[in-house]
């Protein structure tokens, strides 16, 4: 596993957290819960890329 991935997610989860924070506390709740959610996916399409490049990694190897 490359550090930048590790890195990248830590980023994306700091500014998610701090943009739905700011938003709940100016009283709007539900921009938070979406920003959340969007936080969530991104975070979801960067393991599901990473996952798929290691599947065929190991097609390769065991030549399958």
């Amino acid at each position: 596993m490359d550090a930048t991935l590790i890195i990248k997610i830590a980023g994306i989860g700091i500014m998610t957290a701090v943009t739905a924070q700011i938003l709940s506390k100016s009283g709007r709740d539900e921009q938070a819960t979406l920003i959340s959610v969007a936080g969530i996916v991104l975070v979801m399409i960067t393991l599901v890329e990473q996952i798929s490049s290691l599947y065929s990694a190991l097609q390769t190897a065991f030549g399958l």
